[in-house]
């Protein structure tokens, strides 16, 4: 296969390569940076941060500027995402609604005001994906790095208030991602900064920790973003964000989740892998959509790896067909015309 070889959709190899990141950038406008992610890496989606962000206004002009540049450069419309949990991970900052966060959502009813709110808001801006909710499960006596960020109580009461948030925000048009699977509610140490280790079999994970990611699934969930920990007995040689077998064969295969999959970010520390081996590892593992958060050359490199093993590997040709598909189908359901 060459690199000129086109997908089932029409998409060449490096377009479907550049679908498969979602990137962050520098700046607060359609500036060359990001100007450069669109037309050269072909990019699937940006991701958003507080520096990118000054106004409701400025962040309108951004969103829709991006839009507009990928339609000139021949592309299906950008996932936009941002982070807005509310409380300690909030991205978008007065004027826009603060939420205490989901430790102080204690009702469903408080649950659907704040996605119905943020929707509002996400959606005001151009802004069509919410990497939330959290659904990590804190066990009562763990002093959990996840303590500040998760709704209180058990596995069903995560579920209950997570999948409100979930089907309220979806209904106004914003796409959730339900976040970390296969769960790091357990985790004492931050993946920033380090790569965790949760020494936990699997019925554990199925009694407790997936439960509230089986009830996102249920709900039609857009998207189920893998942790950076380590699980030795799920899998002694990857990490989840990293794991044929924790993405494909548990996430996909046993929970039947049919949405996008997607890493966390992968500048984190907690990724102890080049790039290359990194993007061989999410093709396998039939991962859809990749993180890297921050301007540098892994940017270019992961694109570069992208195209060069789906044009020399028919297996991972064929696992990108049917991420591809996903993608697209993602689109086109909540931005609309891909042509």
């Amino acid at each position: 296969m060459g690199k000129n070889t086109r997908f089932k959709s029409g998409f060449t190899i490096e377009q479907m390569a550049g679908q498969r990141l979602m990137l962050g950038f520098e700046g607060t406008t359609l500036n060359p940076d990001l100007k450069f992610l669109i037309r050269e890496i072909k990019a699937g989606g940006i991701i958003l941060f507080k520096t990118n962000i000054e106004s409701p206004d400025q962040l309108a002009r951004l969103c829709g500027d991006a839009q507009a540049y990928a339609r000139e450069t021949g592309l299906a419309p950008l996932f936009i995402a941002v982070d807005q949990e509310g409380g300690q991970v909030a991205r978008l900052k007065p004027p826009f609604t603060q939420f205490e966060g989901n430790p102080h959502i204690n009702s469903v009813t408080e649950a659907e005001a704040f996605a119905r709110i943020t929707a509002r808001e996400l959606a005001g801006v151009g802004i069509n994906m919410n990497l939330a909710p959290v659904l990590d499960v804190v066990p009562e006596g763990v002093d959990s790095i996840m303590k500040d960020r998760v709704f209180k109580g058990d596995a069903h009461r995560v579920s209950e208030l997570g999948t409100r948030v979930i089907k309220t925000l979806q209904d106004r048009r914003i796409m959730a991602v339900a976040k970390h699977f296969p769960g790091i509610g357990r985790t004492v140490k931050d993946s920033h900064f380090f790569l965790p280790v949760l020494d936990a079999d699997l019925s554990l994970l199925k009694a407790i920790d997936i439960k509230p990611f089986e009830a996102a699934r249920d709900a039609n969930v857009a998207g189920i973003m893998l942790s950076h920990i380590f699980y030795p007995q799920l899998d002694d040689r990857w990490q989840a964000s990293l794991s044929p077998y924790i993405a494909g064969e548990l996430l996909r295969k046993d929970l039947g989740y049919e949405g996008l999959v997607l890493t966390d970010d992968l500048d984190m520390k907690a990724i102890g892998h080049d790039m290359k081996t990194c993007v061989r590892q999410i093709l396998t593992s039939g991962i859809d959509l990749a993180l890297i958060c921050h301007k540098g050359p892994g940017i270019q490199e992961a694109w570069q790896e992208m195209v060069h093993l789906l044009a020399s590997d028919k297996a991972l040709f064929e696992l990108g067909n049917l991420s591809l598909e996903r993608i697209l189908r993602y689109k086109q359901h909540y931005l609309g015309s891909l042509s």
